[in-house]
Parts: C-alpha cells; sequence; structure tokens
C-alpha cells in the first residue's frame, strides 16, 4: 500500500520537478494529486521537458563551491535568529527578551525608517532550508522550528488587541512600550479634570533616544494641546502647552537627556501663572508667564501616554509606571518624596484626577486608583487587530498607503509586497525542508490576506501599484504563490497570482519591444520568473513569450562580462556596456535571479544559451559577491560590484542586512541546485556545469559522481554507481570550449563532433564502474563592449580574469604579439607557480574574478595594440583603427581558428586588401604587413 500523501511532497515537487495542477483536497483530489507527484517523480509533467533534482539528491564535493558554502554555513549556525524576529515580535507588542535587532535595513534606524524589515528574516529562513535539504544537519532544522514557532506567535498576536507587556519596574511592575510595536495608552477625556492648577507626575524608563516621542500628549490635533516630550531638538525634556498651535507655545525645557535605560521621574506642575520641570526631584526649568492650564484648553479628545498629536512623531519606547495627575502644583518636598516612594505611599497620597500604577501583568487596560474610574486602555497607532492571515515585521499602513500612492517615496512606502514575498518564500521553503504544518499555514494566511485585499481593488488600481518604482516592487512573489496554489488547488491563490500582472511590460515583451531603458532592473527580473510559472498554471502562451524575450532582453544587451546587469541598479539603452561602467554596476541581486530565471525557462525549452549564461554568471559574479573568510555576524556579500578600474568590492555594503546579502546566503547555500537535470520521461541525464558534486538519482537506482578540480582542472570525470540503468547522458559542451571537447567511456573515445555551445549525447546502459571522462582545454579570450570594441574582458575558459592593481585608469594591455593560430591569447600570460589560474601580464598579476578578496582590480581594460605584430615579430607598421575603435588586428584574428599557417596569412591578404580599398592602409605598409605574417612562426 502506498503511504499517504503530503502536502510537502506536493510542494517538492512544485520547486523540484514542475508546478502541477491545481489540486483538489477531496478524495479524488487526493488521488489525482498523487498521481501529479508520480508524474513529478518520474516522469515529466505537462509544462516541463526536464527537471531539476532537490539539493538533497545532489552532495558537492571539495572544491571551490564547497569552500564557499561552509563559509556561510558557519554563519548560519551560529547567527542569534531571535535578533531576526526582534522586529517582528515588536510589531506585535511581544517581548523581544532583550535581543537587538540586526539594524541596517532589518532595523527601524535603517534606511528609509527600516520600512523593509522583515524581507532578511525571509532569506534567512530560505538559507536555513536549503541548508538543512542540502546538509541534513539537525541545526537548521531547529533553527527553523524556533522561526516558525516564534512567527506563529506573531501573527496569533497581531490578530489580539495589544496586551500589556510587564516588565520590573522601579517599585513593583511596569508596563513595557517596546520600541516598533507602535503602542500607547489612551486615556480617558475627563483625564485633566479641567484644572486650573495640576501636576503630573510619571516614571520613565526610556529605551531609544528619538526626538520627540512624548511621555504623554493630551490634545485636538495640533491647534490645543499639552505635553511632555522626553527630547527636544536639543535633547532634553521639554513640556509645552498651547491654545494656537505650536506658535504659541509655552514651554519649559530640561537641562540634560534622559539617560536610556534607566528610571527616571519627571513631574511638571502648573498654578498661579508659574510652571515647573522637574526631573529625578530637581527643578530644572521654571516659567512663570506661563498663563494656560488645562480649563483653558477644555475637554480634550486625545489624550495619550506614549503617542503624539503629531503624526509624524515618533512612538515613545521604553516602560511607564505611577503616572499620577493631580488637581494642585505639589511642593518640591512632596515631589522629592516621590522619588522613594509610590503615590500611594506618599504623603501626596494617590493623584485626585488619575492614578495609574502599571502593575497590571496581563489583559490591554489599566485601573485608575484615583476613585474616579478612569480605565485606560492599551492600543495601537494602526488601528484595531490585523485583519486574518496578515504577517509582518511593521503594520498593514504600507500596503493601504500604495493603494492610494501615485508615485514613489520609499521614506514612506518601500515595497512591501517585495517583503511580503520574501517572508512567504521562507515559509514555503521551510514547510518543503521540514513538513511544518505551521510554515505552510502562515504562508497560506499571507495569500490569503493578500487576496482579500487585492482582490477588491479595480484593475487601473492595481497597474498603477505594480507600475511605481520602489514602492510597487513585488519580487518573486507570483512564482511563490503559484508554487502554493501546487499545494492548496484553492482557486482564490492561482486568481491572486495573476493579480500581480503588469500587463505594459507583458504585452511589450510579448511583442519583443524592447522597454528596459530606465527600468529598475531588480524590480523587475523576478517577476518573469513568476510568469513563467503562471505559463505551467495557466497555458496562457503570452507569460512565457514575454519571458523569453525579456531574457533575450537582458542577455547580452546589457549583460556584463561577470554576467550582472544593472548601473546604479537601473537598466540603460540597448547595447550601451562602456558607457554604462561605474561604481555601482552589477547589483548582486540581479544576478541571483537571472540565474532563477534562465534556470526556470530552461525547463521548458533546453537551449544551451540558458546554461552557458548561468556557467558565467555562477562562476564569476555570484562566486566573487562572497568574501572568502568567516563571520558570525555578517555574511560578507557585495551589493554592487563596480567595473570601474580599481575597484575594491565592499562585502559589508550600505548599513547591511540589504536584500543582496539576503539572496547571496541563498545562493551560497544551493550551488549545486542546476547542475544535473533529468529529462521528464528520465530518458536522459543533462550534466549542466561541471562541479564535484555526487547525484543520487533514485529512480533510476544510480549515482553519479563528479570528480573535478574545475575551473582548476580543464575537465571532469564522471564515475556511475548503484544498479545498471538506459539513459541518454548530455553532456553541455560550453560556447567557449572551442579548442575541443573530448570524451571517453571507460578509456575509449566516443564518436561524434561535439559543438560548442550545444549538448554532446551519450546512450548506453550504464552500470556500476562506468567512467565518463571529458576533456575540454581552455583558451583565452577577450569580450568587447557593445559599445566601445577597445574596451574589453579577459576569460579563460568560463573564467573572467581580473588585474590586481590600484590604478584608477583603465590598463591599457595588448594581446596579440604571441596569438597562435587557434586565436588563442593564452601565450600573452605567464602562470604563476603554484597558484592555478594565476597569471603575469607586463608585470601585473591577474586573477578569477571569483576569488573573493579586497583587492583593487580591473575587471575591464583597455586593449592597446599600437603596432602590428605576428608571432612576436613586428612589421614597423602602426596598428589602423576604424572609427568604431576595431583595429586591422582586430580583422584578422577574428577569422580564427585556423588550419594552418597558409590560411592565417590568406586572411591577412583579404583583411589588408579591404583596408587598402577603404583608404585605411597604404600600399607600402600593407606590403609590410603581409610579408611579416608569412615569416613569423606559430603556436597552435
Amino acid at each position: 500500500m502506498a503511504p499517504p500523501l503530503s502536502r510537502r511532497s506536493l510542494l517538492q515537487a512544485a520547486s523540484i520537478a514542475a508546478a502541477v495542477p491545481a489540486l483538489s483536497r477531496t478524495t479524488a483530489g487526493r488521488a489525482e494529486a498523487a498521481a501529479a507527484v508520480t508524474a513529478a517523480a518520474v516522469g515529466a509533467p505537462p509544462a516541463w521537458t526536464v527537471r531539476p533534482f532537490g539539493l538533497e539528491d545532489v552532495s558537492l564535493g571539495q572544491g571551490v563551491f564547497a569552500d564557499k558554502r561552509k563559509l556561510m554555513l558557519d554563519h548560519a549556525r551560529g547567527y542569534d535568529v531571535n535578533r531576526l524576529l526582534q522586529v517582528f515580535r515588536a510589531n506585535a507588542g511581544l517581548s523581544t527578551g532583550g535581543a537587538v535587532a540586526p539594524g541596517g535595513w532589518e532595523g527601524l534606524d535603517g534606511e528609509a525608517n527600516g520600512n523593509l524589515r522583515g524581507h532578511y528574516t525571509g532569506h534567512f529562513l530560505t538559507m536555513l532550508a536549503q541548508a538543512y535539504r542540502g546538509t541534513k544537519e539537525q541545526v537548521f532544522a531547529d533553527r527553523i522550528n524556533s522561526m516558525v514557532g516564534a512567527l506563529t506567535e506573531v501573527r496569533a498576536a497581531l490578530r489580539r488587541e495589544p496586551a500589556v507587556l510587564s516588565v520590573i519596574g522601579r517599585f513593583g511592575a511596569a508596563a513595557d512600550q517596546v520600541r516598533g510595536s507602535h503602542q500607547y495608552v489612551d486615556l480617558p477625556a475627563a483625564v485633566l479634570g479641567g484644572a486650573s492648577a495640576i501636576t503630573l507626575s510619571v516614571w520613565v524608563r526610556p529605551t531609544h533616544d528619538a526626538g520627540w516621542s512624548r511621555i504623554f500628549d493630551f490634545g485636538d490635533g495640533t491647534g490645543r494641546y499639552l505635553y511632555l516630550a522626553a527630547r527636544n531638538q536639543a535633547g532634553v525634556p521639554r513640556f509645552a502647552i498651547t491654545a494656537s498651535g505650536a506658535g504659541g507655545e509655552q514651554g519649559l525645557n530640561g537641562t540634560a537627556a534622559l539617560p536610556l535605560n534607566q528610571w527616571s521621574h519627571l513631574a511638571v506642575t502648573i498654578a498661579d501663572g508659574t510652571g515647573t520641570l522637574y526631573v529625578d526631584g530637581t527643578a530644572v526649568a521654571r516659567n512663570t508667564a506661563m498663563s494656560l492650564t488645562p480649563s483653558a484648553l477644555g475637554t480634550l479628545k486625545n489624550n495619550w501616554l506614549g503617542r503624539s498629536n503629531y503624526p509624524a512623531d515618533p512612538v515613545f519606547a521604553g516602560a511607564f509606571e505611577e503616572f499620577n495627575v493631580f488637581s494642585r502644583a505639589l511642593t518640591a518636598a512632596e515631589i522629592t518624596e516621590l522619588q522613594s516612594h509610590r503615590a500611594a505611599d506618599a504623603s501626596t497620597g494617590r493623584g485626585d484626577l488619575a492614578s495609574y500604577a502599571f502593575d497590571e501583568r496581563a489583559g490591554g487596560t489599566f485601573a485608575d486608583a484615583s476613585g474616579r474610574g478612569l480605565t485606560a486602555v492599551l492600543r495601537r497607532t494602526w488601528g484595531g487587530p490585523s485583519h486574518p492571515g496578515f504577517l509582518a515585521a511593521y503594520p498593514e499602513t504600507q500596503f493601504i498607503d500604495l493603494e492610494s500612492r501615485t508615485s514613489s517615496d520609499y521614506t514612506k512606502v518601500w515595497a512591501p509586497y517585495y517583503t511580503a514575498h520574501k517572508i512567504l518564500r521562507g515559509l514555503l521553503d521551510a514547510y518543503t525542508a521540514t513538513d511544518d504544518d505551521r510554515a505552510l499555514d502562515l504562508a497560506s494566511g499571507m495569500c490569503d490576506w493578500m487576496y482579500s485585499r487585492l482582490s477588491k481593488l479595480p484593475e487601473a488600481t492595481l497597474q498603477r501599484m505594480w507600475g511605481i518604482f520602489s514602492s510597487g516592487e513585488f519580487g518573486g512573489i507570483v512564482e511563490a504563490i503559484c508554487d502554493l496554489h501546487t499545494v492548496t488547488g484553492r482557486p482564490e491563490h492561482l486568481a491572486l497570482a495573476r493579480l500581480f500582472d503588469l500587463d505594459r511590460l507583458i504585452d511589450a515583451c510579448a511583442a519583443d519591444t524592447d522597454i528596459l531603458d530606465g527600468l529598475h532592473a531588480n524590480q523587475h527580473i523576478p517577476i518573469f520568473t513568476g510568469y513563467v510559472r503562471l505559463y505551467d498554471e495557466t497555458g496562457e502562451e503570452r507569460y512565457l513569450t514575454s519571458a523569453k524575450n525579456f531574457w533575450d532582453m537582458v542577455v547580452p544587451h546589457r549583460m556584463y562580462g561577470i554576467g550582472g546587469t544593472s548601473t546604479a541598479e537601473f537598466w540603460k539603452a540597448r547595447d550601451v556596456i562602456a558607457g554604462t561602467l561605474s561604481a555601482t554596476t552589477a547589483e548582486t541581486c540581479c544576478a541571483y535571479n537571472m540565474l532563477k530565471l534562465s534556470r526556470t525557462l530552461f525547463f521548458h525549452e533546453q537551449d544551451p544559451k540558458y546554461m552557458d549564461y548561468y556557467e558565467r554568471a555562477l562562476y564569476n559574479q555570484v562566486l566573487g559577491s562572497k568574501q572568502d573568510k568567516p563571520d558570525a555576524e555578517k555574511p560578507l556579500v557585495t551589493y554592487f560590484i563596480g567595473l570601474t578600474p580599481g575597484h575594491v568590492r565592499d562585502y559589508t555594503p550600505k548599513q547591511g542586512t540589504t536584500c543582496c546579502e539576503g539572496t547571496g546566503m541563498e545562493s551560497a547555500t544551493k550551488y549545486q541546485d542546476s547542475v544535473y537535470f533529468a529529462k521528464s520521461d528520465g530518458s536522459a541525464l543533462y550534466v549542466n556545469l561541471y562541479s564535484p558534486s555526487t547525484l543520487t538519482w533514485a529512480e533510476k537506482g544510480v549515482t553519479v559522481t563528479q570528480t573535478t578540480r574545475f575551473p582548476q582542472e580543464q575537465g571532469s570525470t564522471l564515475s556511475f554507481g548503484g544498479g545498471r540503468a538506459s539513459f541518454t547522458l548530455r553532456l553541455r559542451v560550453p560556447s567557449w570550449a572551442t579548442a575541443g571537447f573530448r570524451v571517453t567511456v571507460n578509456g575509449r573515445a566516443v564518436s561524434g563532433t561535439p559543438e560548442p555551445g550545444r549538448y554532446f549525447d551519450v546512450s548506453r546502459s550504464w552500470r556500476a564502474g562506468d567512467t565518463v571522462r571529458i576533456a575540454m582545454p581552455f583558451r583565452t579570450r577577450v569580450e568587447k563592449a557593445l559599445d566601445d570594441a577597445s574596451l574589453q574582458t579577459l576569460f579563460h575558459g568560463p573564467v573572467n580574469l581580473v588585474a590586481r592593481d590600484a590604478a584608477t585608469e583603465y590598463l591599457k594591455v595588448g594581446l596579440y604579439r604571441g596569438a597562435g593560430l587557434s586565436g588563442d591569447l593564452t601565450s600573452a600570460l605567464t602562470p604563476v607557480p603554484g597558484r592555478p589560474l594565476h597569471f603575469t601580464l607586463d608585470g601585473t598579476e591577474w586573477a578569477p574574478f571569483a576569488e573573493g578578496t579586497e583587492d583593487p582590480v580591473h575587471a575591464y581594460f583597455r586593449r592597446a595594440e599600437p603596432a602590428v605584430v605576428f608571432g612576436g615579430r613586428d612589421a614597423g607598421v602602426a596598428n589602423p583603427a576604424k572609427s568604431g575603435g576595431t583595429t586591422l588586428l582586430d580583422e584578422i584574428w577574428a577569422g580564427a581558428p585556423f588550419r594552418n599557417k597558409g590560411a592565417l596569412v590568406a586572411r591577412v591578404r583579404t583583411t589588408v586588401d579591404a583596408w587598402m580599398s577603404a583608404g585605411l592602409l597604404a600600399r607600402g605598409d600593407a606590403d609590410k604587413v603581409v610579408a611579416t605574417a608569412e615569416a613569423a612562426s606559430y603556436r597552435p
């Protein structure tokens, strides 16, 4: 009897094999689901013609990927997840246990007021899930369990009215207001009693130094009010009362800042035209012209502890104890007495207008001991409990604001649906890895909540929202929702995914109209991965067509040599590469998302260009974005990778916890995800990347172990284990492998002619002990910037080589003088003994871009071939150039490889003749060029 089908199996089928059709939860539906999963496991789902293997099916062997991953796994094991949960717990009004938020984008003091907080937690969950699937170390599962449990508590707390967070106070218990909770105490309107003389006395323990946060504020908005601020613009306490707005304030200013995380007593007295401010029993300010009293203000609508009548002011962060309101001005001696006694135990007695001890241990109300019955209520600035399913590290306000917003302002609204995507993706990955139904419930609830909001909005509103830069960014949320729909089968989840259609973008790309100039790159790349998944779910061709065309608009037209794209986060005009190089090129998130899109497109069409790009970006930018050193506190991943001369990579970008550090954590724990794919019907195994690894292909009962030091080694060996199985081994022949690609099986050469940029097939019945050896000699070549042929980047096989030099001007580099008949430029480089893939050229060291160092590097250089030289022989002729920068030698060597010397000389003659006809080369110089080519000796 087959074991029962778990919902987790469905999600694994979605993420590993394909997007299966919508699944019913009825008995019949479960049978259909079982069939779908079986299809995913042993055959091809309808939409995909190949399927990937899970991270648990492919283990990494020793090499650069394992070394980089180890650094990230150590970070994943050691970082305190309670720090990530701090902003979630604070938002829900829960105890944070003293944890300190990570800061940067994940903290309230970070960029744009921390409006993106919560996103990094989602990335971290995905990292943990991938780490657990790839290693099966229990520590990662335990950390996932802890985080999912905490987020479950957070969602439940957000659905309730706020409850007191009781802490140890000055005399007993106190009520704590965690920073980020947006909570305050709402007092009844009668609290001031229309008094003509008054004392307001309170103990506070502030935990943050934000300016203008209110200890109390009683008013009708910004016209009539009286308040006590913990800090004014000078950083000292300020009391003010006015009946005519800020310009009419009668105030009292303290003389020193209140200490953080310590209890301070403050009191304000007003009587007979004199106001006095006391701090810790000492009168620090007196105003003898204070004519206003509460009686002059009348009954006020807003009577708050911790909240300001000015909406932009921050909510007070800290604890309250012993708030008393007296209908007289206490004497200095009485206020001194309150330093060591509760009001109830002092000669003053409790406040006769209001008295709150804040000693409640539960609930959301505070008893008034004055005898007037003025019960206070704990509230959130954003209103009542959140709507069902809502989960975030901030209130629903950003989502609400976006619905009416017409322009971007990330200090108000910073990509709330982008952050929702990161959390949703992390929860789905957690569920896939650990089968924790709580994670699935949280993910499903988030999508239910989103659908309840978005489905009510007009189509025009949605189109406007998704078209707003930054504020309307939604990342890869469509992909994640489609993956969830695969599990739940609920039609509203599929409907939700379609609510993120950005028709202007889809329609333009489907029509192959390039509109990318001026668009924010990372806002749009992951959209298309989602649209491919929507094609899987709906069969609508426009989704897939637009994604394919979009990919072609980026590669190669907006791609740098390392595989990255974007400058200062944006795209410029098509084919402008040299004109976009800056210190802020190649945002790391863009490479991460282009890899995801390339992989997803490959599932539909096995065009080798997708895996050629995958190799380029993975082996260069993605590897090079991770610094090669351990750090328990930071993942050490780049944000931008500047491609200007002498650029030094910054592995601790901005203020930390950025999007690129998040995707960097993910990248470093899934290096093996695209090494192997299987034909959906099990008839073929694709070897896409040459990386030390072991595949366990359970359905075939075989293992494939790839042993290699690639790219230090120019080849790889595949060894088969397990039982006998018949299938075609499809080996990717990289587009750069122009020096040959030779395959042997058990020592015997395989017939056929491998072609660069295609797959080479070896079909047989495989058995344990079979060995496949692949040799692919590297050549050294250049790639030219599309808009400036003289600006170039250097490759040795798949490896982008960068010059290590502190100069801030482009290096001038010549390479043709030793070029061989193949066109290989390797002879211009001198290998560094004992350092694989390190070379010197004219005294400068060249090293792989993938090495995560802090050396100043030159990824691009200025090609300088001033003289015509063949095989080390100088023709005595200057190397002429056309207006676009292409030189005579460029055109000659563009014909490589040459069969023999005669073919090269023939190419020289025809090129020289064309340049003479165009008036670019004199007859005498042409004869010298031909004669030198004939006299020179060449390497193969």
